[in-house]
């Protein structure tokens, strides 16, 4: 349906943090993650392959790229099946963490699954801190006792986005396959916050 090389074209100028790099990486454990769940591994390719396609379009909040990712992958896919144009779509439109809706398909699943593996673990802690930089954040800063209360502004850290976000991604991916992956990026993740904080206040 769509290339690596077609696909690698769409994504020129993407930052680090969601550039064709990152396309590869969810790749590589979707397909895993696809041949231990039974997934349709051609739906779960071109997904992964198309779903950060539409990002940095928007410049407000409401925004949503995956929304849009899913628009894109209608055009570009024009002209095959539409079941399967439609369960590309469908896997695009539910890939985000924060909003959108929930995964219905197998192939949505994995996925949603392989997005949010890449966001923890080292390459997490990596992205996180490249994307902190990309904004000017500060390496570090308290955080509040009720994180989920925190205003996403000026005071946003990586720090802030591990006890926000990424801390909580193993309970809430879908598939057994990934949750066993999780674990050890989960793991590395929370030793490493638990480090940083110590180098931090001169304890190490």
């Amino acid at each position: 349906m769509i290339s690596i090389e077609e696909a690698r074209r769409l994504y020129v100028g993407a930052e680090a943090v969601h550039d064709f790099d990152h396309v590869l990486r969810v790749l590589a454990l979707a397909e895993r993650l696809a041949r231990a769940e039974g997934a349709d591994l051609e739906i779960v390719r071109v997904a992964v392959l198309l779903h950060d396609v539409a990002r940095g379009w928007g410049s407000d909040d409401d925004f949503d790229h995956a929304q849009a990712g899913a628009e894109v992958a209608r055009r570009i896919l024009a002209g095959h099946p539409p079941d399967r144009v439609e369960a590309v779509a469908h896997a695009i439109a539910a890939h985000r963490f924060r909003r959108g809706p929930a995964p219905q398909t197998i192939e949505a699943r994995v996925l949603y699954d392989a997005d949010k593996l890449d966001a923890i673990g080292a390459i997490g802690v990596a992205r996180a801190f490249s994307y902190g930089g990309h904004w000017g954040q500060r390496l570090w800063a308290a955080v509040p006792e009720e994180p989920d209360q925190l205003d996403f502004g000026s005071e946003h850290t990586p720090v802030h986005e591990y006890r926000v976000k990424l801390c909580r991604i193993k309970d809430r991916l879908l598939t057994e396959s990934a949750r066993r992956l999780a674990q050890d990026r989960h793991d590395f993740m929370r030793s490493f916050f638990e480090r940083l904080e110590r180098e931090v206040h001169g304890d190490l």
